[in-house]
């Protein structure tokens, strides 16, 4: 099997969990009604980061999960432990910086901008996304063993491109954890390429392809690759990044392609190029009803990554991968509640037809056990 998160040494206590998050959360603030940032007079408070998304729907999945990070000692450092850890997450390794404020942001519903063309607020379905993360206590994360540790004390270390863009510090982390060597985890590395953070420099892209050059497992989308390094499919991505074992190219509501090098015959990994050893399976994405256009991205990964530690084949990950984006889509905010791990099981071992059936709305994973094996047959389900 592919890419299979290594087992905790069985002599060490050092990798305790399953997943291991590093990067920043902030606490995020959505308009209470509809309307531009300039105009609504109130706010929902919720939760935000990619890396802690990941967390929270492993935990829910059933994985045990450490978020590795840096908040305020502030309220808002308050609220974002207590959140997180509500999931089931772990967040001993949190550290509280009495200096530096936790970040925060708002944002409207609608998709985020990859390319900086589109002028923000002015297209129906692209957010407004304002950050006040400049100076935050995560910004502040550097190399030192203490967060060496709590990063390899899992049998994955997942990480995105955004934490290498807060600050000098948090890049010299960054490289650190993706330097191989040894004995480390598996590390999982979504691009989550911000525009926005790189603005002002110019070694954006580089910097981003750099550190998905020292992963195992790479995930990017399609849209982010063109926008970053001018690639238009996933073959050009894959033979720009021949490094990683596995790299997983999310193609939007056309589905993803995953990319898994074959071991040779010798038992020695392949590593030339082109590379005829890859192992090439594509899955569609499901039919889904959007409430939100947010967190998909990182629900997939947590998906994908639950089925890694799993042991799944390659085609069965990418399915609960879309699973788990489905369950994002289908509720309010960055986060949903997964599917059981029975429901996803079944549903992901559906035949092609089936799968291209099924259509999935608001309340899905809740359904009821007694009507899964029903909503798994019939021709659009709507819960």
């Amino acid at each position: 099997m592919t890419a299979v998160a290594p087992a905790p040494p069985p002599d060490s206590r050092s990798r305790d969990v399953d997943v291991v998050c590093l990067g920043e959360s902030m606490v995020t603030f959505r308009p209470s009604g509809p309307g531009r940032l300039a105009d609504v007079p109130s706010f929902d408070r919720g939760i935000g980061g990619a890396e802690s998304n990941v967390a929270c729907a492993l935990a829910r999945a059933g994985h045990r999960t450490r978020w590795v990070s840096r908040v305020g000692a502030d309220g808002f450092g308050d609220h974002l432990v207590d959140a997180i850890s509500s999931y089931g997450v772990d967040t001993s390794a949190v550290r509280r910086d009495p200096d530096r404020p936790t970040g925060v942001y708002f944002r409207t519903p609608g998709e985020r901008a990859i390319d900086v063309s589109p002028r923000r607020g002015t297209d129906g379905h692209l957010a407004e996304v304002l950050y006040y993360r400049s100076g935050s206590a995560a910004s502040a994360m550097a190399p030192g063993k203490a967060v060496r540790a709590a990063a390899r004390s899992g049998r994955i270390l997942h990480l995105t491109g955004i934490t290498a863009a807060l600050s000098a510090g948090c890049l010299a982390l960054m490289r650190e954890l993706t330097t191989r060597h040894p004995g480390r985890p598996l590390v999982s590395f979504d691009v989550n390429y911000r525009v926005g953070l790189w603005q002002g420099t110019t070694n954006g892209p580089d910097v981003l392809a750099e550190l998905a050059r020292g992963c195992d497992l790479v995930f990017v989308g399609e849209d982010e690759a063109a926008a970053a390094w001018g690639l238009r499919d996933a073959a050009a991505v894959r033979a720009a990044l021949p490094e990683p074992e596995v790299l997983v190219v999310k193609r939007g509501a056309a589905g993803a392609t995953v990319y898994a090098r074959r071991e040779a015959e010798d038992g020695a990994l392949e590593t030339s190029t082109p590379r005829p050893a890859d192992a090439v399976v594509s899955a569609p994405a499901l039919r889904v009803d959007v409430v939100a256009p947010v967190g998909a991205g990182d629900a997939f990964a947590a998906g994908f990554l639950s089925g890694t530690l799993r042991g799944l084949t390659l085609h069965e990950r990418l399915r609960h991968g879309h699973l788990m984006a489905a369950a994002a889509l289908t509720a309010p905010g960055d986060l949903g509640e997964p599917p059981r791990r029975a429901h996803a099981d079944r549903w992901a071992a559906l035949d092609a037809d089936g799968w291209e059936r099924l259509r999935l709305g608001p309340g899905w994973t809740g359904c009821p056990a007694e009507a899964e094996d029903r909503s798994a047959r019939v021709e659009d389900h709507t819960a």
